[in-house]
């Protein structure tokens, strides 16, 4: 019942979209793809006894709009999940454009990018869907959207981008069921999740600021909010019977550069969490503030190959209380975390074939993904991808965590 009334609701929208436009474009052309996509476990079965991470087949239809100074855009899925055994629709954007010389306005449903990071995120503080990217779905799933009003401003060498997000939307993170996850308390099952009301109060805003510095493309961020993922906390600490998620406030101060260095692209990022809830460090299960820092470098290193390098670290405030007030038994979290990645890519064959392989490392947890994958473009708007995703490190480190949980996926594309 639940897939039909989303289904009504999208094709309601397709059509008054449709016939709102068209008496005033010129043509609406209509795009998708049909797409299936697989991820086997390779290590074990999942809590639920599951053989597999993800077992779909998808339908997405784009249509894009345009008569000036409007531009309507829709984009929905329609798929089949095997191993939930139910078929959904998604809105994954559905927004409105208006465009007037120097100024330009987006209304609805939109997937937005900020900073320069390769999946490790400083500046760009939109929800994300991890359990998309640990399960092995095509990289543009890792965005999600958010029912935002995005205003731009172009008025000379500085421009400004305004969000403003009425609603909530959390990232999706791994999910019990389909994951082998390290869990504090185990043997507590009831649990509430509290996602913070649409309220005026609660309105999320974000700001950034750029242009360009002696060559740099330069950037300034402010953004007041929540933090993306939930924190734990229990109804007792002696004997807990119950546990909240909740989502605690944040705001976030960032700058970041990027630009031309030693033939290849040079990027910098840092960022200050404010975790606006608890300034002082003394709640542990609220996130300390945090500072975080970013330096990039990509560099094309002959024909067709492309090195990307990564190093960022991320260091605790008012760790001594955040020590003092931990509970007996929890795991202690390090002062400073740092990632390294590479992203290594060779096309071949007259750019048909892509082998890519992305590694993240942490050498202060000792924890790692592993990402290989053979990518092949039969004919234009035909492909498909093989690929693994191979998780290292101790059960309580962010990585190590989904060691059990490692997978190997087919995709496959045909677009129209």
């Amino acid at each position: 019942m639940k897939f039909s009334a989303n289904l009504t609701f999208i094709v309601f929208t397709t059509t008054l979209a449709f016939s709102t436009f068209a008496g005033a474009a010129d043509e609406l052309p209509l795009h998708g793809f049909l797409q299936g996509n697989y991820s086997a476990n390779t290590q074990a079965s999942n809590p639920d006894g599951g053989d597999f991470k993800i077992a779909e087949e998808r339908l997405e239809l784009r249509l894009d709009a345009s008569k000036e100074p409007f531009r309507f855009f829709l984009k929905g899925d329609a798929f089949y999940d095997h191993v939930d055994e139910g078929a959904k629709v998604k809105l994954r954007e559905g927004y409105v454009d208006y465009v007037s010389g120097n100024f330009d306005m987006r209304a609805g449903r939109q997937i937005i990018t900020w900073g320069h990071g390769d999946l490790v995120f400083v500046n760009d503080i939109f929800p994300k869907d991890y359990e998309a990217f640990f399960s092995g779905q095509p990289l543009e799933y890792m965005k999600k959207g958010v029912d935002a009003l995005k205003l731009g401003a172009y008025p000379g060498p500085v421009s400004v981008e305004a969000v403003i997000m009425p609603s909530f939307e959390a990232s999706n993170t791994p999910r019990a069921g389909r994951y082998i996850l390290y869990d504090p308390m185990p043997s507590v099952t009831l649990r509430e999740r509290k996602e913070p009301p649409a309220t005026a109060k609660n309105t999320q805003a974000a700001l950034r600021l750029y242009g360009d510095v002696a060559g740099y493309e330069t950037a300034a961020y402010l953004y007041r909010g929540f933090y993306g993922s939930p924190s734990m906390r229990p109804d007792n600490l002696s004997v807990p019977s119950r546990i909240d998620l909740f989502y605690p406030g944040l705001n976030v101060y960032g700058l970041s550069m990027q630009g031309g260095v030693l033939n290849g692209v040079v990027s910098l990022e840092a960022g200050y969490y404010d975790s606006r809830d608890d300034r002082a460090g003394s709640d542990p299960f609220t996130p300390n503030s945090s500072a975080k820092f970013l330096a990039g470098y990509q560099r094309q290193m002959w024909e067709d190959f492309t090195l990307g390098l990564q190093y960022s670290i991320e260091y605790m405030a008012d760790y001594s209380e955040y020590v003092r007030t931990l509970p007996a038994g929890f795991i202690t979290a390090r002062r400073a975390r740092d990632v390294a990645t590479m992203r290594l890519t060779q096309l071949l064959k007259y750019q048909t074939i892509k082998l890519s392989l992305f590694v993240i490392y942490s050498p202060a947890d000792g924890d790692s993904i592993v990402n290989p994958e053979v990518n092949y473009k039969f004919a234009d708007g035909i492909w498909a991808s093989i690929g693994a995703n191979i998780f290292g490190g101790k059960s309580f480190t962010p990585f190590g965590s989904l060691s059990r949980d490692g997978n190997a996926y087919l995709q496959a594309r045909f677009e129209f």
